[in-house]
């Protein structure tokens, strides 16, 4: 771009509407990259979040589990040689580890999202890129 001061002939002065054209360019360039970036961090967060889901749903089975089949399984087979009410416990508890593990495995899961790191990163140099400070 040339100083106004200039007078060389067949160097035409940049308007001030393609300076503008320039900066709307270069905006729509940089929210488009934004948005994408925001996407591909979304998806990757929501796969880990179903996935923890999915795991604290099968603690969530498994627990509903303990509570009908082993119950009533242990309470059964043991129940002749300790007592029913103690084979009721026994399987009970059984159960209850296995809701825990599961539960445990979902949690994890779930305390690695992280949301969208990057995007926020690259939105706080926004301003400053717009002020042509772009290091």
């Amino acid at each position: 771009m040339r100083e106004p001061t200039d007078d060389l002939p067949g160097e035409p002065l940049s308007s001030l509407g393609d300076v503008v054209a320039d900066i709307a360019r270069d905006m729509s360039t940089l929210v488009r990259q934004e948005t994408e970036l925001a996407k591909a961090e979304l998806r990757e967060s929501a796969k880990r979040a179903g996935k923890g889901s999915g795991l604290l749903g099968g603690a969530g089975l498994a627990g509903w589990f303990v509570l009908l089949f082993l119950s009533i399984a242990l309470w059964w087979a043991i129940g002749s040689a300790l007592g029913l009410g103690w084979s009721a416990l026994i399987v009970a508890a059984v159960w209850a580890i296995i809701a825990a593990v599961l539960y445990s495995m979902g949690r994890g899961e779930l305390k690695r999202v992280q949301g969208l790191p990057r995007t926020a990163e690259t939105a706080k140099h926004i301003p400053d890129a717009m002020k042509g400070n772009e290091s």
